[in-house]
């Protein structure tokens, strides 16, 4: 497969690039190993058990942006 040369890209441009290809992927097509399955499962019983104790994903990439900039 050849290289492709995105030196004329800004690091801004090919952040956007990389969001796009990103958001081009099917994700119900990559499949999950059996432990990155077994992790999803246990963190969904844990929000069933305790629903209380999850967090809004907005609020907390807002408290991320908040600490790490």
């Amino acid at each position: 497969m050849p290289t492709l040369d995105f030196s004329h890209l800004s690091t801004e441009q090919r952040l956007d690039l990389i969001g796009e290809i990103w958001d081009s992927i099917d994700h119900n097509a990559v499949p999950l190993t059996a432990a990155q399955e077994a992790e999803l499962d246990r963190r969904l019983a844990m929000l069933d058990a305790n629903p209380q104790n999850g967090r809004d994903a907005f609020e907390a990439l807002a408290d991320f942006r908040r600490q790490f900039g």
